[in-house]
């Protein structure tokens, strides 16, 4: 079916009936119309890809830019700053070509597999002391709040020279920039100059007096063109490594070890066998029905996309976790098979945009998993599953709580 011929527009995001449940249409949508009308949280139309071949395609291929400000791009959200899709931080950094790829390459050095290892004791050290503290205030606790939010948020500062006690305003401050339909456009702006002032101050700190961090590495270091970093790129690199670095990972821990606690058989097969942790963590990035809001592209130029020809100027929406689901992409996509080998999922994107944090979010959601098999092995969740609640009204999916018993 093209997209001309699905009538009627559906309400993005889609409805769901439980907190890991994928919505219902996925499938419909996958079969019978891959290049979908939907209509955004601020009334405006984009086309929604739910395919695995189409949305790999379209994040893979240049022609589809992040350029979300053009003037017939659709608008995210009600708010006109845009949020993280179309906030100051997105367009003080170069968003494709050569300036992209440099950029992309100062920041990669700190992600390489070389410094995961040397970071992975000290992450293990920090999940076994929160575990620890989380075991002395006793049960039922919320682990997301005693290790799924604190951990990432401690690496990620560390890294970037920022205190962490700092974290619950870095935590309203990311929110708000991840606002879909949560704040006011007044509060979205309010919370957007504080964070821009913070790190403008915090950079200037580390200008007078450089650290062993990744923010002063890029005050100091120059490019492979010998160009220095603009005051207002460094603070949007700090913003969004910041936004970036502990959101996505701490809503994934939740969600892991929700998916594996909802049905004990997986946590039983784990702690039988920790060699599958590795396999494990791929498999709940690639089976998470609940990854977000997706990746938003614009078109410029008439393309091709699933059959269907988009017209210049198309909002395009990317949903990873349903072309996750793709049977024709992974045999059995609605089983979460724990040692799936191998696994090539789109949690993390494709193409020039891919996470570049994505090793460290791997090596976060090893360590966590490995530390709570070894501490807690009767870990269980202290509600049902039809209790576990979604996290509303931001680009980000996840779950508000995780209440667990051991």
């Amino acid at each position: 079916m093209s997209q001309s011929q699905d009538q009627q527009a559906l309400s993005y995001p889609l409805s769901r009936e439980g907190a890991l449940e994928p919505p219902a249409e996925w499938a419909r949508l996958r079969q019978e119309c891959p290049v979908a009308r939907v209509t955004l949280p601020s009334g405006d139309e984009a086309s929604l890809l739910t395919r695995y071949a189409d949305v790999k395609q379209v994040l893979s291929d240049p022609r589809f830019s992040r350029q979300l400000n053009a003037d017939d791009a659709a608008r995210i959200s009600d708010s006109e700053s845009g949020g993280v899709f179309n906030s100051e931080m997105a367009t003080a950094l170069p968003q494709s070509g050569e300036g992209h790829l440099l950029w992309r390459r100062m920041i990669t050095k700190w992600f390489t597999a070389k410094r995961m290892n040397a970071l992975r004791p000290g992450i293990e050290a920090m999940a076994e002391q929160l575990i620890d503290d989380m075991v002395r205030q006793g049960q039922p606790a919320d682990l997301k709040a005693s290790l799924g939010f604190p951990l990432p948020v401690w690496v990620i500062c560390d890294m970037l020279g920022v205190p962490d006690s700092d974290r619950d305003r870095f935590s309203y401050w990311s929110d708000s920039l991840l606002n879909l339909t949560r704040y006011t456009q007044a509060e979205t702006e309010a919370a957007q100059a504080e964070f821009v002032a913070y790190m403008a101050g915090h950079i200037a700190a580390k200008r007078e007096e450089p650290g062993d961090d990744l923010l002063s590495e890029l005050i100091t270091g120059t490019d492979a063109e010998g160009g220095k970093m603009s005051d207002a790129a460094l603070v949007a690199t700090g913003m969004g490594l910041l936004v970036a670095g502990h959101e996505t990972t701490a809503n994934m821990i939740a969600k892991m070890l929700a998916m594996l606690l909802t049905d004990r058989s997986r946590w039983e097969r784990l702690l039988a066998d920790r060699s599958l942790v590795r396999t494990t963590v791929e498999e709940a990035l690639r089976f998470d029905a609940n990854l977000g809001f997706g990746m938003p592209r614009y078109i410029g130029e008439e393309v091709e996309v699933g059959g269907t020809l988009l017209p210049r100027g198309t909002t395009v929406l990317c949903d990873m976790a349903a072309a996750n689901r793709d049977e024709s992409a992974f045999d059995g996509a609605g089983e979460m098979d724990l040692s799936r080998s191998p696994n090539p999922h789109l949690a993390f994107g494709a193409g020039a945009h891919s996470c570049l944090g994505q090793p460290l979010a791997r090596t976060e959601l090893q360590a966590v998993l490995d530390v709570l098999l070894r501490k807690l092995p009767t870990l269980e969740l202290a509600v049902t599953t039809e209790e576990l609640r979604r996290v509303e009204g931001l680009v980000v999916g996840g779950l508000s709580e995780l209440p667990v018993r051991w």
